[in-house]
């Protein structure tokens, strides 16, 4: 005869364990989702705010950048000439695009120290 009040249970030690190995896994579930680093970019020595040192994830260098830019530049003129699109399509999305950096700048470029016009009594 067992001496336990109730031997068709998990005895409160194992029912705290299995929570813990709950609650860890899915910790370990929402801080992946919140990152979007996968396992391989993460053992490339991507973390949260630095981007892999290699492969598709990896930050473009400065030169590989000005040749993206060449390349998309000369794919966008070639479907100009072609009649895919149309030059006013292209300026209403450029109108947009600097609309919104310019939103983004004037953010940044507020300080407080502009507040000349208020008047101390």
């Amino acid at each position: 005869m067992p001496s336990v009040k109730n031997p068709n249970t998990k005895s409160k030690l194992r029912q705290a364990a299995s929570a813990g190995k709950k609650r860890k896994i899915q910790q370990q579930k929402s801080r992946a989702g919140q990152t979007k680093i996968t396992k391989s970019e993460a053992a490339r020595g991507a973390r949260p705010g630095l981007l892999p040192n290699s492969g598709p994830g990896a930050a473009l260098s400065s030169k590989k950048k000005r040749k993206m830019e060449k390349a998309l530049a000369h794919a966008l003129r070639r479907k100009i000439e072609s009649g895919e699109v149309k030059v006013e399509d292209l300026e209403e999305v450029e109108m947009k695009d600097v609309a919104a950096e310019k939103t983004k700048t004037s953010k940044t470029d507020e300080t407080p120290a502009q507040d000349d016009d208020m008047q101390i009594e």
